[in-house]
């Protein structure tokens, strides 16, 4: 059953007489509705906001393509923190299950006092794990929302390097006229280099050949009707 995080809070305030002063033990009692406001409304992860602007800058990712493989990558990233997270999850719950049990059997004072303390820690990080699970689902519903607005058909949504040549070849003409006479000669060595290769990757048609190989193998992989 999940609990809510204002009983964790208020279960541990008798806990605070010895670490807060009766002021500051006063003030928290009285600020307690306000806590759990805060920790219920506190930010975690972006927002789509922080999405758009900061994570698919226009000049990083130039193109809907290279957008929607971002959002691939960042929506990938979560699945695998959400299912980590789920093991942590489970692993806290075995442990609250057995701290309750050697509480219930426990008849040496201070053992039973430690393993009171272990649960009422791990049932706060109970309330905090489905917290953190709600954002990570939120973010991956977010990056769904994201994909399905940039994926407008024009490009290749089965081989992310397929739009890389145009996308990249953007991105460092972007930051070639962003180079100036105060950048090192290291960092214009980097960018003109890379954006010289990717002029010349597209002028041979070197990569026609990996395209139409990935082509042939996104189409064998297609479910046969």
């Amino acid at each position: 059953m999940k609990k809510d995080v204002k009983e964790v809070i208020q279960g541990e305030e008798p806990h605070l007489n010895n670490l807060l002063s009766q002021e500051d033990l006063s003030s928290f009692k009285g600020m307690v509705d306000e806590l759990r406001d805060t920790w219920t409304k506190k930010q975690m992860f972006r927002t789509e906001t922080e999405a758009r602007f900061s994570v698919l800058q226009d000049n990083r990712y130039p193109t809907k393509a290279s957008k929607y493989w971002q959002c691939v990558r960042e929506q990938s990233s979560y699945l695998d923190n959400l299912m980590h997270l789920s093991f942590d999850y489970r692993r806290n719950e075995a442990k609250i299950k057995w701290l309750e049990k050697k509480i219930d059997k426990e008849e040496d004072e201070y053992k039973a006092t430690k393993y009171q303390i272990d649960l009422d820690e791990a049932r706060f990080g109970k309330a905090s794990m489905e917290k953190v699970a709600r954002h990570r689902m939120r973010e991956i519903k977010m990056w769904s929302k994201l994909k399905k607005e940039f994926n407008d058909g024009s490009f290749n949504d089965k081989d992310v390097n397929q739009h890389q040549l145009e996308s990249y070849g953007l991105q460092y003409h972007e930051k070639a006229k962003s180079l100036n006479a105060n950048s090192s000669e290291a960092e214009i060595f980097n960018v003109m280099g890379q954006l010289q290769s990717l002029q010349r990757i597209k002028k041979s048609g070197e990569l026609e050949s990996s395209y139409k190989e990935a082509e042939k193998l996104t189409h064998n992989e297609k479910p046969k009707v």
